[in-house]
């Protein structure tokens, strides 16, 4: 009777939806501004498409450089204050666009925003673990994804629209009262904190305070996965002007924003109920199948089709590893579990886009798209391996407890 109640514990609470909102709002802020400040280095700026590319890479490399503190910082304040702050800061940052005149001063505020980002992002998801029950964390997680899903298109989308009607600072202040909103929320997630944020004060810092040891394998494998995905991020507009069907990149996103969200509620319960391998290897086989049909397409039926299954397989792949990183670790340290998936995520895309660039302009997009499938079937043998290895030390411990 006592197992059948806990699989009934429910993970739409109010915190729990205060949070998939201030989530939302923030990757919606995110993805808004990654899509149009390139435009706006060329337009209002005047600079060069490299320097457009900085706008991106620049707010990358400070999350990344930030990951590994973040769950540092998140036991010196605990996960209440961290978030309160991190938003707070993320807001200001997001308000500074609006007299931003100059390349360097953006670049810099870039630097800055990223910090927040890479804080706030990492502290929203390891308070959402704490709140979604231990035999619906693949569930809960994958709901929790779909805000970030969401995002991936209202944000674009809206910004493209709104652009045609006003002007970039007027977007910027739009965008910045967003925040706002997603602040406020923020004091309406309630969080247990851990025991231990007093005693590591005294500390030195080590490695361990930086990531966890334990997420890494699972980390590496969806460095893998968001490298094959860079190719979509950074240059499906540019592959879909290229073969005259830029008029459909837009349905592109949106077919694929719905078949993640609609298969989201199936994929989370299948990786409870029978565990993560019933997920993940048939969406890295439909992600890579996606990437395939993706460097043929030549026409506005396969470009969406090549969207949904795109769509269909890495959109259950991100909060299943997640779910797994956070699993590998004890519940005091799922900060650092997220931070450390984090950082080999956000290098994936990094690296990612820089490679791939680079086999575009000498290969052309056809090509990056085959070896962007080839990456995401090495993808399957990584991840054999790295379930094999997990499965042998639960063996070890388990012989050791006998």
């Amino acid at each position: 009777m006592i197992v059948e109640h806990s699989t009934k514990q429910n993970i739409w609470t109010r915190p729990f939806f205060m949070a998939l909102l201030n989530n939302f709002f923030l990757f919606l802020v995110f993805y808004s501004l990654l899509t149009i400040l390139p435009l706006y280095v060329l337009d209002e700026l005047h600079g060069t498409e490299g320097q457009a590319g900085l706008a991106t890479t620049v707010f990358l490399l400070s999350a990344i450089i930030v990951r590994p503190f973040s769950g540092k910082i998140i036991e010196l304040l605990g996960k209440k204050k961290t978030l309160i702050l991190s938003v707070f800061m993320f807001g200001i940052s997001s308000f500074i666009y609006f007299w931003v005149n100059d390349f360097y001063f953006l670049m810099g505020l870039r630097f800055f925003h990223g910090i927040w980002f890479s804080i706030g992002s990492t502290v929203m998801v390891a308070i959402a673990a704490d709140m979604i029950p231990a035999n619906r964390k693949g569930e809960g997680l994958g709901y929790f994804a779909m805000s970030m899903n969401l995002a991936v298109v209202v944000g674009p989308f809206l910004s493209l629209a709104l652009l045609q009607w006003i002007p970039y600072t007027t977007l910027f202040m739009g965008l910045a009262w967003i925040i706002v909103i997603g602040f406020l929320c923020s004091f309406g997630i309630q969080v247990t904190e851990n025991d231990v944020v007093e005693q590591v004060a005294s500390r030195r810092l080590t490695l361990k305070d930086l990531i966890e040891v334990k997420a890494i394998p699972i980390a590496l494998v969806g460095f893998l996965t968001s490298f094959a995905y860079s190719g979509i991020m950074s240059f499906i507009s540019v592959y879909a002007k290229s073969i005259g069907l830029f008029e459909s990149v837009s349905l592109f996103f949106v077919v694929f924003a719905a078949a993640m969200l609609l298969s989201r509620p199936y994929t989370g319960r299948l990786f409870d109920r029978s565990g993560p391998n019933a997920v993940i290897y048939p969406s890295l086989i439909i992600f890579a199948f996606g990437l395939i049909l993706l460097s043929f397409t030549h026409s506005v039926v396969f470009l969406l089709v090549s969207g949904a299954l795109i769509g269909l397989g890495y959109g259950a792949l991100l909060p299943s590893f997640q779910t797994m990183s956070i699993q590998a670790a004890p519940k005091r340290r799922t900060g650092h579990a997220t931070a450390t998936f984090f950082i080999f995520y956000d290098l994936g895309i990094a690296v990612g886009s820089f490679m791939l660039g680079l086999v575009s302009s000498q290969l052309g997009f056809s090509a990056l798209y085959i070896i962007c499938s080839g990456v995401v079937l090495v993808t399957v043998a990584a991840y054999k391996i790295v379930t094999k290895r997990r499965t042998m030390a639960v063996h070890q411990e388990e012989a050791l407890e006998l």
